[in-house]
């Protein structure tokens, strides 16, 4: 059995070159990598750097780690983590990629439930709508070039600190839509913010990570899921496939009175049961919500 990446000791590969850059010291570790700063000396700069170890390595990672590297590559929007390069040495697979000074969406929102004052436990809604319509254009982006992220969630959105700039990262389950039909592949994501249509590896497509975004959107209002309370993640799979609507707890408006109502219709649009009712594109979804700014913010 392999050993858990969160069991590994990563410090022997500190000092290690890649390349022309140095690796300096671990900042992150997921379910199969382990992700340091390094220095890259010709350009005199920190990059960061996405390690899976070969004593790790099985055909399933390796394949995701492959896809991650080579579906961000091929994108190029300041929304979205530059891949510089991709290799491999004697211990580990690795990639080079954009160092962002900042902290992820989702430790912001953590962050913000601490605040003793209610009313600042979740975002401004005038910040909240510039962060998600920036997601949206670089998902925009993605789709023009048939690449449907399928793993959007605030894990996955990195918020530079003097910018405030998102940038979506990890398309390690990205799927390259072009010459695909997408029909009975497995589910790759995570589960709160995973589509139905996911879930049961059906077809799948732009609106796929539209339903991601509607979910993250919601919790970004109300710091809450718009699920209802489940007690297994059996229940929570059985709600989203079989209740439809139904599973939805209260409108954000409801939850959060700096909402105007107008804004139910724009979230539960996107995260609506059959792909066919939400926006059908990013760009549908970006117009309603810069219709909704400039009329109630």
């Amino acid at each position: 059995m392999i050993e858990s990446i969160q069991k590994i000791d990563a410090k022997r590969f500190i000092g290690e070159q890649i390349g022309t850059a140095t690796i300096l010291k671990e900042i992150a570790r997921g379910g199969m990598a382990v992700v340091f700063i390094a220095y890259q000396q010709t350009l005199k700069r920190q990059i960061a750097v996405k390690i899976l170890p070969r004593s790790h390595l099985t055909p399933e990672k390796a394949e995701l780690f492959q896809t991650e590297a080579e579906a961000a590559a091929i994108l190029s929007h300041p929304n979205i983590i530059q891949i510089y390069e991709v290799g491999e040495t004697d211990e580990f697979l690795y990639f080079t990629m954009q160092f962002v000074q900042g902290a992820t969406l989702s430790k912001i929102l953590k962050e913000k439930k601490k605040q003793i004052i209610p009313s600042r436990r979740v975002l401004p809604v005038k910040k909240t709508i510039q962060i998600i319509i920036q997601v949206l254009d670089a998902l925009d982006y993605a789709h023009s070039h048939d690449i449907v992220h399928m793993d959007i969630k605030p894990d996955n959105i990195l918020v530079e600190n003097h910018t405030r700039r998102p940038l979506i990262s990890d398309f390690g389950v990205a799927r390259v839509m072009r010459g695909e039909k997408n029909e009975n592949q497995t589910a790759g994501g995570s589960p709160l913010y995973m589509a139905p249509e996911q879930i049961i590896g059906s077809a799948v497509d732009g609106r796929t990570d539209i339903y991601a975004v509607g979910t993250m959107l919601f919790q970004m209002f109300v710091h809450a899921l718009p699920m209802q309370n489940y007690n297994s993640f059996e229940e929570l799979l059985e709600h989203k496939l079989l209740k439809k609507e139904g599973i939805f707890r209260q409108k954000p408006s409801e939850l959060n009175p700096t909402l105007n109502r107008d804004m139910d219709k724009i979230v539960l649009k996107a995260i609506a049961y059959d792909p066919e009712h939400r926006h059908s594109t990013c760009k549908d979804f970006i117009k309603d919500l810069v219709w909704y700014k400039r009329r109630f913010l």
